[in-house]
């Protein structure tokens, strides 16, 4: 078959896989058309994919046609071996002939959407549907009123009270504070304002991509509603993605644009508007919702938001992630907190051998691709505002950071992971040794209970105190993990026990992580000072009863409780903007006298402000970051206990546990039947069993569906996305229970498809988030996508090369995450084994481009979840 008969095949299928028809149907009449108002036949359908670039007039355009049967869409059509993009000029005059405002550009592999009232064409993994076409021509962009608009220091106020100036609390000085604070009215520092101002100025040059660089606690929300009110006010967007990477964000988020913007613009997430988002102007969902199953392509049409905006950019894009972030087409924000120069004395050359492979070398290469995708590629964001700016003009504060260390904690971070030198007892006397532990063996390997015990202390000792109650001030622990979180969390609650007798009956200490019931609730509550209870210890005092959340990740990012005083890390990090944004929890300035609920208490209050927060680097973070740290605070820790040396475990073998299972049989001569006679084959059938399964399968599978369902705790946490939650809770309560048996092996089989499945899409499934299951090579396809729609700014991302070889990336994409001896074979670069190896030969590695040959495998390794395709 030819190459513009392959590109002809593939084409009509996309075609009709959107929507659009060839001829008349129970839908509608046909869409597509050869020339204005003349449809296809099948003849020439037929003809088309024999030769559709050779007719009498050189080319054959496709017309996409509007209900009426106007034109819509130029569709340009290439051979597979053809760059799309060649076509451009041909396709814009074509289409400025047929008043047609938009452009597809494909060779059947490679797809172009084009807008041509607003920049470029911009790749697209899938056509777009008629309807979304329909609505997107509604959108008239206007950039010179963008550009043209004031946005004053009360652009936000305005929309939430719009005459509040001539209200008589406004116009009275002595009312101002407190009219402010009652109708919670939010007026723009003057950097925030000049952020907005920053985006005019690059919307002015052309540009259709940012990235603000700002410190935590400098109001990106506020500033984010800012900008999104100049897109929607001046007619440049009708609808806002706005991008976060944490469940609890997502509410945060959602409440923050309720309050900025509601009296101009609906909000809501989306998750609990599935059915009616579309009657939102901004919608806020988590980038891994929308990655799970690929639920960005089946749910939104790439031109259903004209405005996205990426919270926290350098995670929510971060390798496939960026496909979601790309996928749609129009404007694109990115928000930061991670300055770029932050690795600045970091000898990257050296750590991205393959012998050190130090984890800040991935940390460097996230910054730098959060810098090319939103077109910063000399480094310069489109405005920054860091930690220092903000110290300086008084809105925020630095950590006074506690150099804390055991003996064990003392050795900085190594290439390899933690280097500890731990002393192993021996027939033979003492003997030193170093060992190397990764982030995740440390609570099982290394951390012991006297260890522990010790930081626990250090923090309860020298951490800051509530300057209203006297209380230990509030803190997050943040712990290496779950398991290490609940021993940190009895731990403080044992000490308070002790230091604060009858105060705090173990509420003293809360776990708040992914597995725990309602953690996002307790973060909630945890800032507005209720969490286990308030007014502990002045009535007329509020504050968190609760003291200390330990976490693993949960309130890294994005998390607002301004009167945080105290910070520990009891694990390594090794991520610097997790190091950034955990200092950042407690930069936010406060008023304590704010929780006062008696007025007459507040001028009694010696030291009302927050001026200084405790960071507790129990292991050497700063150091680790920086060349040269220079520590405000110095402690230095007893070894824990005689003669017991720092790392020793725990005794954490086997032990007794839950016991194994019970074997048995029936009794012979105890009414056991014997069939004695001779017996024969009567008749043999063979019949393979399809991926639908045998029949016992699937109700096996239906009767776990229903169970589920059923099931009012499981009903919950899956209505509320608490999938950590519901997972744990079916794998201790309903699995392999005597009464059916159910596990996740079994439910597999039962599935009856080609690839592993997980309980999270079973659930899914069994719930109706999703219709059915996708097969592995869909899954393989829908990858292929992300990965193209990630790499298409990427340096050495070629049109011409690419839309050439686009087909022989896929083969070798899809070989290589599915097939280990070939991962082997390139990892090892034993390319010579290529001309034996039947799979994928040494003329299928040729046909791919030089820089995707490696590009590709890194990509995969990276952030290609391979189990799913066992």
């Amino acid at each position: 078959m030819s190459k513009e008969a392959q590109a002809r095949i593939k084409i009509n299928k996309l075609l009709e896989l959107a929507g659009w028809r060839f001829f008349d149907d129970v839908r509608g009449k046909a869409n597509v058309s050869l020339e204005p108002k003349v449809k296809l036949t099948q003849a020439q359908v037929d003809a088309m994919g024999n030769d559709f670039e050779t007719t009498s007039n050189g080319f054959i355009d496709f017309l996409l046609l509007d209900e009426s049967g106007f034109p819509l869409v130029v569709l340009e059509a290439k051979a597979e071996n053809k760059n799309p993009l060649i076509g451009k000029e041909q396709a814009r005059k074509y289409a400025r002939a047929q008043n047609c405002r938009f452009v597809i550009l494909s060779n059947g592999n490679l797809h172009y959407f084009w807008d041509l009232n607003q920049g470029g064409p911009h790749i697209v993994t899938r056509f777009p549907a008629p309807d979304a076409i329909k609505g997107y021509t509604r959108f008239q962009p206007d950039p010179a009123r963008l550009v043209a608009e004031d946005v004053p220091v009360d652009y936000i106020a305005r929309t939430q009270m719009p005459a509040y100036d001539r209200e008589a609390g406004w116009k009275s000085e002595a009312q101002r504070p407190a009219f402010i604070q009652k109708n919670r009215l939010r007026f723009m520092r003057a950097y925030q304002q000049r952020a907005a101002q920053a985006i005019q100025v690059a919307v002015k040059e052309g540009k259709t991509r940012f990235l603000f660089e700002m410190a935590t606690g400098t109001g990106k929300t506020l500033t984010s509603a800012a900008v999104i009110k100049l897109f929607l006010r001046t007619g440049n967007a009708r609808r806002v993605l706005f991008l976060v990477d944490r469940l609890e964000l997502e509410v945060q988020a959602n409440d923050a644009f309720k309050l900025l913007l509601k009296n101009d613009y609906k909000s809501s997430i989306y998750k609990e508007n599935r059915d009616d988002w579309r009657k939102a102007e901004i919608v806020v969902t988590t980038v891994q919702s929308l990655l799970f199953n690929n639920k960005y392509q089946t749910l939104f049409s790439p031109t259903d938001f004209d405005l996205v905006i990426s919270d926290e950019a350098h995670r929510s894009i971060g390798g496939n992630a960026r496909a979601v972030f790309e996928y749609f087409v129009g404007y694109k924000l990115g928000l930061t907190a991670t300055p770029k120069d932050y690795l600045k004395k970091f000898d990257s050359a050296q750590a991205s051998t393959h012998t050190t492979k130090d984890p800040r070398e991935q940390e460097r290469r996230l910054l730098l691709d959060t810098y090319r995708t939103f077109g910063c590629e000399t480094g310069e964001p489109t405005y920054r505002y860091s930690l220092l700016d903000g110290v300086k003009e008084g809105f925020l504060i630095n950590p006074l950071v506690v150099d804390a260390r055991t003996d064990v904690t003392t050795q900085l971070l190594s290439d390899q992971g933690y280097a500890a030198v731990v002393i192993a007892e021996a027939p033979t006397g003492d003997q030193t040794s170093e060992q190397h532990f990764k982030q995740k063996s440390f609570e099982k390997k290394f951390f012991s209970a006297p260890t522990n015990r010790l930081l626990c202390e250090t923090l309860l000792t020298h951490g800051l105190r509530d300057p209203v109650s006297g209380e230990f001030g509030k803190t997050i622990v943040f712990a290496v993990s779950q398991n290490h979180a609940a021993k940190l969390t009895q731990l403080l609650n044992g000490l308070a026990d002790k230091l604060f007798p009858g105060l705090y009956q173990s509420d003293f200490a809360v776990q708040v992580t992914s597995l725990i019931p309602d953690a996002q609730q307790l973060t909630i509550n945890f800032t507005n000072n209720k969490l286990l209870g308030s007014a502990n210890v002045l009535p007329a005092y509020k504050t968190s009863k609760a003291r200390i959340c330990v976490t693993v990740g949960m309130m890294t990012t994005g998390y607002d409780c301004p009167d945080l005083l105290n910070l520990a890390l009891m694990r390594p990090v090794f991520s610097p903007s997790d190091f950034v944004q955990i200092k950042g929890r407690g930069t936010r300035k406060h008023d304590f006298r704010e929780q006062l609920q008696d007025d007459n208490l507040k001028t009694q209050v010696i030291a009302p402000d927050k001026t200084a927060y405790k960071l507790f680097d129990f292991f050497a973070s700063c150091e680790y970051f920086e060349d040269k740290f220079d520590y405000d605070q110095v402690l230095k820790l007893p070894r824990p206990g005689s003669g017991t040396p720092v790392g020793a475990g725990e005794g954490t073998g086997a032990g007794s546990g839950e016991g194994g299972g019970q074997t048995g049989g029936g009794d012979p001569g105890n009414g056991d039947y014997h069939h004695t006679a001779p017996d024969a084959i009567a008749s043999q059938v063979e019949q393979q069993v399809g991926f639908q399964g045998m029949k016992i399968d699937r109700m096996f599978f239906e009767k776990f569906e229903d169970k589920v369902k059923a099931d009012p705790v499981i009903a919950q946490q899956v209505g509320n996305a608490q999938w950590d939650q519901a997972i744990n809770y079916i794998s201790t309560e309903l699995f392999d229970k005597p009464s059916e048996y159910f596990n996740l092996d079994k439910l597999r089989r039962a599935a009856g498809v080609d690839r592993r499945l997980g309980l999270r899409e079973i659930l899914e499934k069994a719930f109706g988030f999703i219709s059915g299951f996708k097969s592995r090579d869909e899954l393989l396809e829908e990858e292929f996508d992300k990965f193209l729609l990630d790499q298409q700014n990427a340096t050495g991302f070629s049109a011409d090369s690419t839309a050439s070889a686009v087909q022989a990336m896929k083969y070798y994409f899809k070989a290589y995450a599915t097939d280990h001896q070939l991962r082997d074979i390139i990892e090892t670069r034993r390319l010579t084994d290529l001309n034996v190896y039947p799979a994928f030969g040494m003329s299928d590695f040729k046909a791919v481009p030089l820089v995707w040959r490696t590009r590709i495998p890194e990509y995969v390794k990276d952030y290609v979840p391979l189990n799913q395709f066992m």
